[in-house]
């Protein structure tokens, strides 16, 4: 069938959304494909860099009708607490990744570890809480 993956989305803080765009453009060295702002909300569209088909969008947390205002309430809450949404990304110098993400102060939540299941990796997370964890290719 040939599918491949295009586009997946994570949100980003509603407050701040340049501190999400810092993050995957400083910290990961992501692209910036697209930024649009509509009725108040901004979707900054990133990709990294050699992978023109494959982007991340960075969303507002809650950008669809009949989402009430104690869901809105739920999903804030969880990113606060970094439970809500992550991403899985996977490079061949993870040390290099890993002290990018120190010199540019990111939020790292655990350093290189070679994990039980058969992987090495970090983890971090941007500014809207969303998990980030890096997988190192082998």
């Amino acid at each position: 069938m040939g599918l491949t993956l295009h586009a997946s989305f994570l949100p980003h803080d509603d407050d701040d959304p340049d501190a999400c765009l810092a993050f995957y453009r400083d910290a990961l060295g992501f692209e910036v494909r697209n930024d649009v702002e509509d009725c108040g909300m901004r979707w900054i569209t990133v990709g990294p860099p050699g992978q023109p088909d494959t982007s991340l969008v960075l969303k507002p947390p809650v950008d669809g009708p009949g989402v009430t205002p104690d869901e809105h309430r739920t999903v804030i809450e969880m990113m606060a607490k970094g439970t809500y949404a992550g991403i899985v990304l996977a490079t061949t110098d993870l040390d290099a990744v890993h002290a990018r993400l120190l010199a540019t102060g990111a939020e790292v939540i655990q350093g290189p570890t070679e994990q039980p299941y058969g992987v090495r990796d970090c983890a971090a997370r941007d500014p809207a809480g969303n998990l980030v964890r890096i997988q190192e290719l082998r």
